[in-house]
């Protein structure tokens, strides 16, 4: 990479967690093939952790991210974060009062984007619990981000495959409701914004020209003609008609037993899905280790591994590091796209 290249940026994540583990063994394992990074984290933790764990992984504190080109082929650099308490945490053990590092580091993050200091971030997992408890009022990364962005747009998640021979892309319309209040919630203006936004996303972010997408049902069947549910005519074909009278290419409402075996993934690049588990459940079992969450609709990039804290792995030294080096090699990815533009 070429020395004048901003390199990327992770956030440390909650420090109970499984994050700062795999970003030090993502790193110390294929350095070789990844874009230069850094890391918003307190460095001496992360030297016990590597030590700890076994990890054969240097740590360089940086005090600005263009040091981290000079120093990533010999050490991890770290932008360094200190706890707001003495106390090394304990994995598996989230900690409320170390909410305020783990947010300052989201903030720097965006701070440094917006100052065309990092080309994209990379975010460990946090715990909303903790953060709630601390008085975050946001629901997640997603929420966050799109309010500092100072956007007009709205964030949307999308989470993806790592399987580059035939992809998976799914974004769910409504995220982290009951599945009760996802129906209630489901509009046909929030299909069409979603729609919108990925249409938007497949072109800019990953290059594909005339972007295919698919629209799920809410009921089994797609409702079958409104015998199981009538939500398909009332709400989702409506958002469909509009998604076409604006020039996308869509098909749907499509039904959602049926829309992810290899043959059916040939017909579209990406698919809108009507509630959380319904995106989530094919793409954790078509590549488990390898899924990313990507945000669309920031003016920035940011990616994350497509997983949870693992506090019932954390500080095993067990936990696979695939979905940290995916995340990153996907930003780099859409860097890439975006400078085509």
């Amino acid at each position: 990479m070429n020395s004048l290249t901003p390199p990327f940026v992770i956030t440390s994540g909650d420090p109970a967690g499984i994050g700062s583990e795999l970003t030090l063994k993502a790193y110390s394992k294929k350095k070789h093939i990844l874009p230069t990074f850094f890391i918003i984290d307190d460095a001496d933790r992360l030297n016990r952790l590597a030590e700890q764990l076994g990890i054969n992984c240097p740590i360089k504190t940086i005090s600005s991210p263009k040091e981290a080109n000079k120093c990533f082929n010999e050490a991890l650099p770290v932008l360094s974060l200190k706890l707001p308490f003495s106390e090394t945490p304990i994995p598996g053990k989230s900690e409320p009062k170390n909410s305020a590092s783990v947010i300052s580091s989201i903030d720097t993050a965006v701070s440094l984007i917006k100052e065309r200091k990092v080309r994209g971030m990379i975010t460990n997992p946090i715990n909303k619990l903790s953060l709630k408890k601390y008085g975050f009022p946001y629901n997640g990364h997603t929420d966050y981000l799109g309010y500092l962005s100072d956007s007009h747009k709205k964030a949307v998640m999308m989470l993806t495959s790592n399987k580059e021979n035939n992809p998976l892309r799914v974004v769910p319309v409504t995220v982290h409701l009951s599945l009760i209040e996802a129906i209630k919630t489901l509009t046909t203006s929030s299909i069409v914004t979603h729609g919108e936004i990925v249409y938007s996303s497949l072109k800019e972010d990953f290059n594909i020209s005339n972007p295919r997408l698919a629209v799920s049902g809410l009921n089994p069947h797609a409702g079958e003609y409104g015998v199981l549910g009538s939500e398909e005519s009332t709400i989702i074909n409506p958002a469909v008609s509009i998604l076409k009278d604006k020039g996308i290419n869509v098909r749907g409402p499509l039904p959602a037993d049926s829309l992810f075996h290899t043959d059916a993934r040939q017909k579209f690049d990406a698919v809108l899905c009507m509630y959380h588990d319904q995106a989530l459940i094919p793409i954790k079992t078509l590549d488990f280790y390898g899924g990313v969450n990507i945000t669309i609709g920031l003016p920035f990039i940011r990616t994350s591994p497509d997983h949870g804290t693992a506090f019932d792995i954390a500080g095993k030294g067990i936990g696979r590091e695939d979905s940290m080096i995916a995340a990153i090699k996907a930003a780099e990815r859409i860097a890439e796209n975006r400078d085509k533009k």
